[in-house]
């Protein structure tokens, strides 16, 4: 890194924590920062705190409520009561957690900025490249794929060759307090995961609406697009002597198209707004790999870029279910090429 002034994303657990930990080992001068985006992270912002004070650092508290709920809540909630099922980090690290990282960093005089997040990078030829982290069940990649050239060439990432195990181990051999705290829950903004209620209470009810059979025929009453997925199977309250899943969502008619078991599957996805890092842009078609959730196994595809930012992904293997609103991550082995939203599913 350039300059021994480095600014470390802390959020009081035992990733970041670590993170402050390493660096300082290493002789650089290090400041905290951690981003209030809304009332639940109160306990982050006081774990935080009492992280830097533990380890003697400066800690800036950026409280960026107002653009948290532009950036993130509104286009999250807005995209699940149309029928689909968006990632809130994914929309949040490009849009708000590193642009902000990089704000902060650029302001201060700083020009690195540091994470725990399991993922590497790399610069070749002028070309700042995404990669997984060695430790594959903790890699995050897939969740960053849509962070910038400029977001890419600020970032540090020094748990990219860890495992968990490892990191708990280095906090404990420091005296960190994090050692032994558990993983952060899955969104930061809802502390019991309720997403549902979250966004009735703040956006509206979702009115109820029709399940369709996959004879045609109305078969029963949804209480909401929002309260579910494509590919979901349990909790439908539909009883047709036989195993159904939810095939797709229409908000324009407010119906929900059930789809007989054995029929979950995709040959392909046709995907908008498509970010790539490598390149700008893909010149030709190409084979990568490709996941369509961040838990999913990588499946080989052929990926044919289209006009306008879109792109036609056609598995080798048929995929389960996937969700339009998630993203769809590509990857040359260690090397993630880029990705984009899922729009609707080729059958």
């Amino acid at each position: 890194m350039k300059c021994k002034k480095i600014l470390v994303a802390l959020s009081g657990g035992v990733d970041s924590s670590v993170c402050v930990h390493l660096m300082k080992e290493q002789g650089y001068d290090v400041t905290g920062l951690v981003l209030h985006l809304s009332a639940a992270h109160e306990s982050t912002v006081q774990a935080a705190q009492e992280a830097a004070q533990a380890m003697e650092i400066p800690l800036i508290v950026a409280r960026e409520e107002e653009w948290f709920q532009r950036e993130v809540v509104i286009p999250w909630a807005e995209s699940y009561r149309r029928g689909q099922t968006p990632n809130p980090c994914i929309l949040c690290n490009p849009s708000t957690k590193f642009a902000l990282l990089c704000r902060e960093a650029k302001a201060l005089g700083f020009d690195t900025v540091v994470t725990g997040h399991y993922a590497g990078i790399e610069e070749r030829e002028g070309r700042y490249l995404l990669k997984k982290a060695k430790f594959l069940p903790r890699d995050q990649s897939y969740m960053l794929y849509r962070l910038s050239q400029e977001q890419l060439s600020m970032l540090h990432l020094p748990l990219a060759g860890m495992s968990k195990d490892e990191v708990r181990a280095i906090a404990a051999q420091a005296g960190l307090p994090c050692a032994c705290a558990p993983d952060s829950q899955e969104i930061c903004f809802i502390p019991d995961n309720d997403y549902p209620s979250y966004i009735e209470e703040r956006f509206g009810k979702m009115p109820e609406g029709e399940f369709v059979s996959p004879e045609g025929t109305v078969c029963g009453t949804h209480k909401g697009l929002l309260h579910y997925t494509v590919g979901q199977r349990k909790g439908l309250g539909i009883a047709l002597g036989r195993p159904v899943f939810i095939k797709s969502m229409d908000p324009q008619t407010n119906r929900i198209y059930l789809g007989d078991a054995g029929e979950e599957f995709a040959s392909g996805v046709l995907l908008r707004d498509c970010r790539w890092i490598p390149f700008e842009e893909p010149a030709q078609p190409m084979r990568s790999g490709a996941k369509i959730r961040s838990m999913a196994k990588e499946a080989a595809a052929q990926i044919i870029p289209l006009p306008g930012g879109a792109a036609r992904v056609l598995f080798d293997t048929p995929q389960r279910a996937p969700a339009p609103g998630q993203s769809c991550v590509f990857y040359d082995g260690d090397y993630v090429l880029g990705g984009g939203y899922i729009e609707s599913q080729i059958l």
